[in-house]
């Protein structure tokens, strides 16, 4: 019998000698794979790739050994390869420029600024309490007349308030005639004298030497133009010796109380230039200057409030009107990047650092002050280090799946373009991270800088007077006691180390 004589003829037959020989190879397969357990499948498939690990894709902090299914999700592990994980010393997620240019990266250079940062903030007119008269009788007597005053009237200065007799004015006065006419210096002297302490004023005491004759009703004139506050004075009352006959409010400045919230208001400075706008006078702006930020926080709100001195010209600005005005504390330098780069968990903040070879990783940073588009950066990011500036999200959850770390801040950063450290500056400590603020020079040496200076939000330090350590002379070359600097500093061994400084503008 010859080996096609074996052959089915038929196709049912045939199907059926193809079905034998398949479970004949499974099993063969499955006996191979038997007698070597401690391959793995990857391996047995022929795989180029070794393993590292296997991880679940929502835990990828979570390293196993072994393929299988996750314990935490119905799901299989996932394997890590060798080529995927990049150098231990470029740690990152690979991802090649087509993939970059459909996701819309953009990468931009982490750069020193000028930050002008400010808020808005709204508030009240209030009149100036600093402008207030209080007007009395300096003698006693009876009230002749009033001009139709009321509370609540705008006057002019110099306008009269109430004509009052004063008896006892007018035989100071006869007295005082009677001795000039005999002569005598020194009797007119002590008579004139006696007048003056009665209350009569210079320009009455005048009066009486130009008309020769005595003038016992005084005419009582209010020293500031304003709003009559109180008025306590009627015709043919009797008043005495400081009996308080009006209170007037000057209307010449007025005060705009603003609530800042209690966050930002450290960073104001009494002096700085405001602008201010009202709903009653639309499209006008009316600039002031911080006078005062009040020590007491409203503990409901948590706002401080801040004085602002506006000049009040022809009157038009009326206690009790609200207004929005604009608060700056200056321009400053700083290290800069945009706003959109910033990635907030609510736990931390991170930007996304652009390495060579388009390698990506998330790194921890500090922030500061937001204006505009640009957010200052306190700690975590040197000048010239390059960051993603839109569609960072989509790499940052692509890291997060394949287990990177985030650097954390005052870690192994550097300005791009510069060559790694080598051995030796490789074995010694990161560099400590830079802060930043502005202070005024208290005592200056050789060696060290006492600054009475600004609250370091990144530091928790409030504001305070403290002494830096001085690493270079030249930095403090030229600068003087009293001096207002903004200044960049450090702490090396937990050593305040002053590292630049510059003047302020205006200062």
């Amino acid at each position: 019998m010859t080996p096609h004589d074996l052959v089915p003829r038929t196709p049912a037959g045939r199907l059926a000698v193809l079905a034998i020989i398949a479970s004949g190879a499974v099993g063969f397969g499955v006996a191979r794979l038997t007698e070597h357990p401690e391959i793995p499948p990857q391996a047995a498939a022929g795989s180029a790739k070794p393993v590292l690990y296997w991880y679940d894709p929502m835990t990828p902090s979570q390293h196993f050994d072994r393929p299988g299914k996750s314990p935490f999700m119905d799901m299989q592990l996932v394997p890590k390869y060798a080529d995927e994980a990049g150098a231990a010393t470029s740690p990152g997620v690979a991802i090649d420029a087509g993939e970059l240019q459909r996701l819309g990266a953009r990468i931009v250079t982490v750069e020193q600024g000028s930050l002008s940062s400010g808020t808005t903030a709204t508030g009240n007119i209030d009149f100036n309490q600093r402008d207030v008269a209080i007007i009395q009788t300096r003698s006693g007597g009876f009230v002749q007349r009033v001009y139709a005053r009321a509370p609540g009237d705008i006057i002019a200065a110099g306008a009269p308030i109430a004509d009052v007799l004063v008896p006892e004015w007018a035989g100071a006065q006869a007295e005082y005639l009677a001795v000039r006419r005999i002569g005598d210096p020194a009797l007119t002297r002590a008579a004139r004298e006696r007048m003056a302490l009665l209350g009569m004023s210079p320009g009455q005491l005048a009066a009486i030497d130009r008309d020769g004759r005595t003038h016992n009703v005084t005419t009582i004139s209010s020293p500031v133009g304003g709003v009559i506050k109180t008025l306590g004075v009627r015709a043919g009352m009797t008043v005495g010796q400081g009996m308080t006959l009006a209170e007037v409010d000057g209307l010449s400045t007025v005060w705009l109380n603003a609530a800042v919230p209690e966050a930002i208001a450290g960073r104001l400075r009494v002096g700085s230039v405001t602008t201010a706008t009202l709903a009653a006078f639309p499209g006008e702006t009316f600039k002031g200057r911080i006078t005062a930020i009040l020590p007491e926080a409203d503990a409901t709100s948590r706002t401080l409030t801040v004085r602002i001195e506006l000049p009040n010209k022809g009157g038009r600005l009326r206690p009790g009107m609200f207004a929005t005005v604009s608060l700056s504390d200056g321009a400053r330098d700083a290290l800069l990047v945009p706003s959109e780069a910033v990635i907030r968990t609510g736990t931390r903040t991170l930007v996304m650092l652009a390495g060579d070879g388009g390698r990506f990783r998330p790194a921890e940073v500090r922030t500061g002050v937001e204006s505009g588009d640009k957010t200052e950066i306190l700690a975590g990011l040197q000048t010239g280090e390059r960051i993603v500036a839109s569609g960072q999200f989509l790499i940052d959850s692509e890291a997060s799946l394949s287990g990177i770390a985030a650097r954390p801040i005052g870690g192994d950063a550097r300005p791009a373009g510069k060559a790694a450290p080598g051995p030796v500056a490789s074995s010694a400590k990161a560099a400590a991270p830079t802060y930043q603020t502005t202070g005024v020079i208290e005592a200056i040496d050789a060696g060290s800088v006492t600054f009475s200076h600004q609250p370091v939000p990144a530091l928790g330090w409030p504001a305070m007077t403290m002494a830096f350590h001085v690493a270079d002379p030249a930095i403090i070359r030229g600068y003087k006691r009293g001096e207002t600097v903004r200044f960049a500093f450090d702490q090396p061994n937990d050593n305040p180390t002053l590292r630049s400084m510059s003047r302020e503008a205006g200062k």
